[in-house]
């Protein structure tokens, strides 16, 4: 298990990130072309399409649910109080259902819902199979569960500390748990933010549900694991221990993406000579994230004036 694969850990991974999510980490890696690139697979063909967003966070997914969707149809389920005190305040969500809950254990009944969607969740799932049989248990025959998830890096210095950090699946885990669930008509779109030009960053996937009733799947018992257990000294060693590396893996991402952008330019030029393939227009920068790139020139700045002058 990956050190923030555990809902411990992911709980105050998020408790921190939930301060500066949307403003500072977002617009790197889940954008708001990206979300509607993945929505449009989901379907959302009617206002009235009963939809659960697990894993809903801040409410960055949901707030592209309610262009198709009534906010009064939509129920979002995240198991951070902090991540959904964000959500609840964002204009346009107000009507939305709020419910703290655990993805591998949703708290309705079988066949409640026509639209599931989670989006930026399943790396943080102990178990991606048992949540996705409960995406399959939840909706109504003729249901269409949306699951957006990054996919490993082929990069071997991202593919190390996406390992480190949580789960990245690779292409065909996604695709086998869903028909493992028991979901037909399955198809799938690739989405990335524009400084990626080539590899496979992250897929949407989506899923009919065929019948009515649970997922044909048998699994066994749950792990015991819960945000709420108790910490005990070698627990509390292992958590930090956890919690730091797996923070720091996943922090290295933003400079990485910074350099991307930065150098993007000139990967283009490369790219293009190499590939003769189109490439993906720029999204605009955000204050926050034209900030973030001043920062860290800034910092590379007096690091590289430093050893010149010694």
């Amino acid at each position: 298990m990956r050190y923030l694969q555990h809902k411990k850990e992911a709980f105050w991974f998020y408790r921190f990130l939930s301060i500066f999510y949307d403003k500072y980490v977002n617009p790197f890696f889940w954008t708001e072309r990206m979300r509607s690139e993945a929505l449009a697979i989901a379907e959302l063909s009617r206002p009235d399409l009963e939809t659960i967003d697990v894993g809903s966070g801040t409410g960055f997914t949901t707030m592209g649910i309610v262009r198709k969707i009534a906010s009064e149809k939509v129920t979002c389920i995240d198991q951070s109080p902090h991540q959904m005190a964000y959500a609840k305040r964002k204009p346009g969500l107000q009507a939305c259902r709020f419910q703290l809950g655990d993805a591998e254990n949703l708290p309705f009944p079988t066949d409640t819902f026509d639209r599931y969607i989670s989006a930026g969740s399943i790396e943080y799932w102990p178990e991606p199979q048992r949540g996705i049989a409960e995406a399959y248990r939840v909706l109504k025959p003729g249901g269409k569960a949306l699951l957006i998830g990054p996919l490993r890096p082929e990069n071997k210095i991202s593919r190390f500390l996406a390992d480190t950090w949580m789960l990245f699946p690779g292409e065909a885990e996604y695709l086998k748990w869903y028909e493992s669930a028991g979901f037909v008509n399955i198809q799938k779109r690739y989405v990335a933010p524009h400084w990626v030009l080539k590899e496979k960053y992250a897929v949407a996937i989506v899923g009919e549900k065929p019948k009515a009733g649970k997922s044909p799947l048998v699994l066994s018992a749950p792990q015991k694991e819960n945000i709420h257990e108790k910490m005990t000294f070698l627990r509390k060693l292992i958590f930090w221990q956890r919690l730091i590396v797996g923070n720091l893996a996943g922090f290295l991402f933003i400079p990485m993406a910074i350099l991307a952008i930065l150098l993007k330019p000139i990967r283009v030029r490369l790219y293009r000579r190499a590939n003769r393939e189109h490439v993906t227009k720029s999204d605009p920068l955000t204050r926050q994230q034209i900030m973030s790139i001043a920062f860290l020139v800034i910092v590379a700045l007096v690091i590289f004036y430093g050893l010149i002058i010694h």
